[in-house]
């Protein structure tokens, strides 16, 4: 993706190989900022604040994060203190299972090695890989998701179709293209016209901030609107599709996404407008099958209820409380829609079934 005519990723190598850059995205969009990280403990604290965020990005962020405890740990056992910095990154967002299966890649590449300098360059080699990776399944995901925009525009003809989307799973929540928004780009990119509703997505507003600073930079039309909009315009024939992302979704298709998703689907199923979930195969957690039961909820400081993020009028990014003094909030983070909810899962394979038979047909190996 590019800001102001220039190519960006969400986070990579700093020519000096020890610094890890990542955009900070807890500035968007009034300010863009690149973060240096020069410590896993550093890289830690990047994920669970939020500086980066989404499930992709969370999972090269901790390939790097663990390069960077390589090149830190002590030359006598390194081993342990690897061990260590894992099982920290491993708590900084319990519900995104990229992290998990990320640092799990990790774990079987140092298991072997007998040196420091060896685990640094495995690290290295995975963190690169894992990057390069990740930005292919996303732009697969994007030409598998345009054959729906297609078959959509033709019934429309003329009209643009309209996509709503919830959160940000854009390029920011990935390492490029991003996940949802990767078929939006491509068709756009195609000259299939297109609108995207783009919730505003409380409490973080990620929506707002980020995915409407995406289609923007992009040059896709979009409208940002409040959370609650999306049912009135599926009720009046205002979406065509709703097309999320996911980080993390059960070998049986449930599927945990930013809190609010769930509303929108059942929204989406009362008006039967087809619910599109993307998603690499590093999003999916191949030892559970009931989402609800089963996937990890995080709750938040509620302070990201209680105050917002802005810019006043005289350009200065300030926070404001929205609440009483002495009104306590609560902060789930995320929600689980059930897979009867899901038309279908869009992924670097193709689209399927969001069900246990679905997904084995694209991914036998896991069966």
């Amino acid at each position: 993706m590019k800001i102001k005519g220039k190519s960006y990723r969400t986070i990579w190598l700093k020519e000096d190989q020890q610094t890890v850059q990542i955009i900070d995205q807890r500035w968007l969009p009034h300010q863009f900022v690149i973060e240096d990280i020069t410590s896993s403990q550093q890289m830690g604290i990047a994920i669970k604040d939020m500086h980066l965020r989404g499930a992709p990005c969370i999972g090269a962020a901790a390939a790097y994060g663990m390069y960077l405890a390589a090149l830190e740990a002590p030359e006598e056992d390194f081993q342990s203190y690897l061990q260590q910095q894992r099982a920290y990154l491993i708590t900084t967002r319990p519900t995104a299972v990229d992290l998990k299966n990320t640092l799990q890649r990790v774990e079987q590449k140092l298991v072997d090695c007998e040196s420091k300098k060896e685990a640094v360059t495995h690290c290295l080699q995975l963190a690169k890989a894992l990057c390069d990776e990740s930005v292919e399944h996303c732009r697969l995901i994007g030409q598998h998701g345009l054959s729906i925009i297609e078959k959509l525009h033709q019934q429309k003809t003329a009209q643009p179709v309209n996509i709503l989307t919830h959160c940000n799973a854009g390029w920011m929540a990935c390492v490029d293209y991003g996940t949802a928004t990767s078929p939006i780009y491509a068709a756009h990119d195609a000259g299939i016209p297109v609108h995207v509703w783009v919730d505003e997505t409380r409490p973080r507003n990620q929506g707002a901030r980020i995915t409407a600073y995406e289609l923007l930079e992009h040059g896709v039309p979009h409208t940002v609107i409040a959370d609650n909009v999306g049912g009135h315009l599926m009720q009046h024939g205002q979406v065509d599709m709703v097309i999320v992302g996911s980080d993390r979704t059960t070998r049986s298709g449930d599927v945990a996404n930013k809190i609010g998703t769930y509303l929108k689907a059942l929204a989406a199923k009362d008006n039967e407008v087809p619910f599109y979930v993307a998603l690499p195969h590093s999003s999916f957690d191949w030892n559970i099958r009931d989402g609800v039961k089963e996937i990890p909820i995080e709750q938040r400081d509620a302070t990201e209820v209680t105050s917002i993020i802005g810019k006043d009028q005289q350009g200065n990014i300030q926070q404001v409380q929205l609440t009483p003094d002495h009104s306590p909030a609560a902060n789930y983070a995320f929600d689980v829609t059930p897979a009867h909810l899901v038309t279908g899962l869009i992924t670097e394979r193709g689209i399927c079934a969001a069900s246990e038979e679905g997904i084995l047909a694209l991914f036998s190996e896991y069966g």
